[in-house]
Order: C-alpha cells, then sequence, then structure tokens
C-alpha cells in the first residue's frame, strides 16, 4: 500500500514536471526524414537550431520557403534576416554563422500579437529540408 502510493506520487511529479517544461515553450522536437532535425524551442514563438548547410544554401532555402508558403516583405543578406507572412503570422528568420561550417537559424512566428510555435516550427523544418537537397 505505501509503495502503491509512493509509486504514484513519482508519477504525479513526473508528469507535472512534463507539463511545466511544455508548458513553458522550452521543448525538444525531431522531424523525420532521413536523419533528424534537431530544433528546439526558445520561447513561445521562437525555434532555433544548427544547420551544417553553408550559409548561401540556408539563405536560398529561406527564400524559397517563405516565397512559397506567403510572401517576403524585407531582406537583407548581411544581415541574414528575412521578414514576411505566412498563414497571416508575420515571420522573422534569422540566421548567423557560427562557425566555419555551422549556420544558426532562427525562426519566430507571431499572429495577432500572439505567439504560433506551430507555424514557427512548420517553417523551421522546411527550410532546413530545403537546404540539404
Amino acid at each position: 500500500m505505501i509503495q502503491a502510493m509512493r509509486l504514484r506520487n513519482i508519477l504525479c511529479a513526473a508528469a507535472l514536471g512534463l507539463f511545466c517544461l511544455g508548458a513553458t515553450g522550452c521543448i525538444y522536437f525531431v522531424a523525420g526524414g532521413v536523419g533528424a532535425l534537431g530544433g528546439y524551442a526558445i520561447s513561445p514563438d521562437t525555434v532555433e537550431g544548427e544547420s551544417e548547410s553553408d550559409y548561401d544554401t540556408l539563405w536560398d532555402s529561406a527564400n524559397e520557403v517563405m516565397g512559397i508558403m506567403g510572401t517576403v516583405n524585407r531582406k537583407d543578406y548581411k544581415m541574414g534576416t528575412i521578414d514576411g507572412t505566412v498563414s497571416g503570422a508575420r515571420i522573422n528568420i534569422d540566421m548567423s554563422q557560427i562557425s566555419s561550417n555551422e549556420v544558426r537559424l532562427r525562426v519566430k512566428a507571431r499572429k495577432n500579437m500572439l505567439p504560433n510555435i506551430k507555424i514557427a516550427q512548420d517553417v523551421f523544418v522546411k527550410i532546413k529540408n530545403r537546404a540539404r537537397q
């Protein structure tokens, strides 16, 4: 009886911990395909990850994906930023060279002033997939 209560308390604490982790936006996700695309949410509206694709390939991929999914409003190659709209959400893409063979990709999405992590994840994954082709 005491062991059953202890086990239940441990399971409840673990479930509560996982809920809190997911509710704060600090989650990890893995997208399918050939190999895993790693990325993580750094806020309720932003997904960030590293890519082994070179900067130019990632830049071209981001422009293509934004052109297909929505509209590009502003872009700056030197700063590594693309601003646009996808499904009514404002998208901000930021790329920065972090080493000779890695580029950090950050995608932020807000719709009606509210975070929209689902659109950010979708754009992020599509850019990474396009860059691998």
